[in-house]
């Protein structure tokens, strides 16, 4: 019996500039995320009537702190003492190298100091708009990894298999013919699957429920959605450098596990919130209701009395 597979042979250049050279398609995912992102939390903005300057700001403490996390997590986390030899490779963001928990870390910290200086509300308050539209974002940088031909599975059978080209950057400019892997799984998909879940569950938590009013509960759900899976789909994953091989849970396993911890917590405190704001709520609509019986009978008997006055 054949196997059957797909041999992804896209090129990771979309197209070239003159002056700025190539430009790769996940370049495009990463700005079309953020652009998709923007726009629903500006519609998140115009929900609450929120201050405008104070989203001009979060989109640019964002966005600095993704770029800047990401990389130096990467450094950090998976290859500090290549680029502690030679320190100018820090900037060779051409060459790859972003991690999405460095990226999660710099944005706590953007948060927090936006936080103080900006709208003067808990980190939370921020956290539980500006997570509503990232797991969209997130999908569509895994799909610029899979343009990439990077970060993917472990070889397999299974008949949506993809064969990845592992010699792209000699390919690209020594011309050199494509040396293609095994049929593996494509890991980027499943994550990028995931991510767009744990979007529609926070887009249905906004708008639908109207979670944002506890405290936590929709950063909470988010960090599990994303870690969680993030943590499931690596069991499927090569691993990305030399060190982890021979370790029960790699680098990625290992540092989604605090988030998850998190997640739960703030989920859990988030929906304790929610049910006593829901017990305490009929409560608050029974005064009215008796006051309103009340002056129906004071009515009633005032009634009476005016019937009795004109029989007399």
């Amino acid at each position: 019996m054949l196997l059957s597979f797909i041999t992804w042979s896209v090129d990771p250049v979309a197209f070239r500039l003159p002056l700025i050279g190539d430009i790769r398609w996940y370049g495009i995912a990463f700005v079309l995320g953020f652009y998709i992102g923007g726009l629903i939390i500006r519609k998140i903005w115009k929900n609450e009537n929120l201050n405008e300057e104070w989203f001009d700001k979060l989109f640019f403490y964002v966005i600095i702190a993704t770029i800047i996390g990401a990389r130096l997590g990467h450094i950090l986390f998976y290859d500090p003492m290549s680029y502690f030899r030679d320190p100018i490779k820090i900037l060779a963001f051409r060459e790859g190298g972003l991690a999405s928990h460095g990226g999660t870390i710099g944005i706590i910290v953007a948060i927090w100091i936006y936080s103080r200086r900006v709208t003067h509300k808990s980190m939370l308050w921020t956290f539980d708009r500006l997570v509503v539209p990232v797991g969209f974002v997130a999908a569509l940088i895994r799909l610029g990894n899979l343009m990439n031909h990077e970060i993917y599975g472990h070889a397999t059978n299974v008949p949506w298999a993809f064969r990845f080209i592992e010699n792209v950057y000699s390919m690209k400019h020594s011309g050199f013919a494509p040396i293609f892997s095994e049929p593996s799984h494509p890991t980027q998909l499943y994550e990028a699957f995931f991510y767009i879940l744990t979007a529609c569950i926070c887009l249905w938590m906004y708008w639908k429920r109207k979670d944002y009013k506890y405290e936590g509960l929709i950063f909470g759900v988010f960090l599990i959605g994303i870690f969680l899976s993030r943590f499931i789909v690596e069991f499927w994953k090569n691993n990305q450098e030399a060190f982890e091989e021979g370790m029960p849970l790699n680098m990625g396993q290992l540092l989604s596990i605090p988030f998850i911890i998190a997640g739960i917590w703030l989920a859990w405190r988030g929906l304790k919130e929610r049910k006593a704001a829901l017990e305490a709520a009929p409560a608050v609509h029974e005064k009215p209701d008796k006051e309103q019986k009340k002056a129906a009978n004071h009515k009633t008997e005032a009634a009476k009395g005016k019937k009795k006055n004109a029989k007399r």
